[in-house]
């Protein structure tokens, strides 16, 4: 996998790099080159002890020319329908297979830019030059894989005072009879007091193994706000690794909702880089998994500037042989003095097969600062389960009401009702309750 994919970067490099600047064909060439001395992660590397890529990297991926034009997949709007959130007025930008898919988008360039990485590399060349791959260089191989051969993703520019009018819907489907692997790269830059919510959902629609490898790169000027939503609710043959890393300057603020309840296996690296004074990022995380599912969550706050805030909140509950990871990580830098930031991880466990592997990390070198760790395993609380039970609700529901109630933390900060509408039906579908119930 390692020499056709290398192999593929340098049998179209001239393509890939063909709007480029000077730098940003060195950017690429340098990944290509850290990966190939590296190659793919493996459970001796501290950060994936726990989450193997073997099953991820078996199976023969189909390799299309990193820039080639998007196939004839012969998609409609009935077909995706049921992925969006249909009663929020949003912009949409759908991927196929790694390709935009003019037909099924509606994109924008009215005041800011709601579009596509792979029209911005020839109409914004500046742009791309000033911030592609500046926040990836020192990550690891799959970051590193994606800076070198990723194409396309969604492109969104803001300009300073700019709020954008409606959320931005972002769908990357995969289609096709064989298996196959994409890389998809997101370029979000938001001005001074700039505003943008984004809506992301990665989606197989075939039976064959797929695999996304993502990365996303977030810039926010002082006061700019950025609210991210990540559903990932995709076929039990799919897999998801991605990385998003998020540049915060002074007052500016974000939040990423992270809600993993599908897909044979995820990875999610999630970065806040806190530059400057006033800057406040907030994280919260839902896994729901079963089976043989694996869900591997890998997250920093790095507070380099004085008077900044952090929340972080992920919950997780396992059932059957589901396999679960939190490794998070606030660092807190000498300067970075008066801080305030908090971590938390629960998880509840159903079944003597599932598991869940946690740990959050504080690394504090100044001394004025508030921080706070902690994370819990363990399963629903019998004196809870037996309130219900005693009112008249059957035991599956009386359970199921209280997996909902525990994961509500993770809807915190949506404040669109048809999204959250949306959320809990999800939820409930993958915890087994019917929300039409009378209870």
């Amino acid at each position: 996998m390692n020499d056709r994919l290398s192999a593929q970067y340098w049998l179209h490099e001239k393509e890939l790099t063909a709007y480029s600047s000077e730098s940003v064909r060195d950017r690429r060439r340098s990944a290509m080159e850290r990966f190939e001395a590296v190659g793919f992660p493996t459970v001796r590397d501290e950060d994936w002890k726990y989450s193997s890529l073997k099953p991820v990297l078996a199976p023969h991926y189909g390799l299309r020319p990193p820039c080639a034009p998007l196939e004839d997949e012969h998609l409609e709007y009935k077909d995706i329908k049921r992925f969006l959130v249909n009663e929020l007025d949003s912009y949409r930008v759908v991927f196929l297979n790694g390709r935009y898919s003019s037909w099924l988008s509606d994109t924008t360039h009215r005041g800011f830019d709601v579009c596509t990485l792979s029209a911005a590399w020839k109409k914004y060349p500046e742009t791309i030059d000033r911030y592609f791959a500046q926040l990836t260089e020192k990550l690891g191989p799959l970051a590193q894989l994606n800076t070198a051969l990723a194409w396309d993703g969604l492109y969104v520019v803001v300009p300073d005072h700019v709020v954008v009018d409606r959320p931005i819907q972002v769908l990357s489907f995969t289609t096709g009879t064989e298996p196959r692997a994409t890389q998809i790269r997101n370029l979000v830059v938001l001005g001074v007091n700039a505003q943008a919510e984004i809506i992301e959902r990665h989606q197989s629609l075939t039976t064959a193994q797929s695999w996304t490898n993502a990365v996303d790169e977030a810039y926010l000027a002082a006061g700019a706000q950025l609210r991210w939503v990540k559903l990932q609710h995709d076929a039990p043959e799919a897999s998801l690794t991605q990385h998003t890393r998020i540049q915060q300057a002074r007052d500016s603020r974000a939040q990423v909702n992270t809600i993993s309840t599908g897909g044979r296996f995820i990875r999610n690296n999630l970065d806040f880089l806190l530059q400057e004074p006033g800057a406040d990022a907030r994280m919260l995380g839902l896994t729901l998994a079963k089976g043989k599912q694996l869900v591997d969550h890998h997250t920093l706050v790095d507070h380099q500037a004085a008077h900044c805030t952090s929340h972080e909140n992920y919950k997780g509950i396992y059932d059957d042989g589901a396999k679960g990871v939190f490794n998070g990580r606030i660092y807190v830098h000498e300067d970075a003095q008066k801080t305030d930031a908090y971590q938390q991880n629960a998880n509840l466990v159903l079944h003597e097969r599932a598991e869940v592997n946690t740990k959050p990390q504080l690394e504090i070198f100044a001394d004025d600062v508030k921080c706070s760790h902690g994370c819990t395993v363990g399963q629903l609380d019998e004196d809870a389960l037996f309130y219900l039970r005693a009112r008249g609700i059957k035991e599956p529901e009386a359970r199921a009401l209280l997996m909902l109630a525990f994961a509500e933390d993770a809807l915190a900060g949506i404040d669109h009702p048809s999204l959250t509408a949306k959320l809990h039906k999800l939820i409930a579908g993958k915890l087994g309750v019917d929300l039409t119930l009378d209870l």
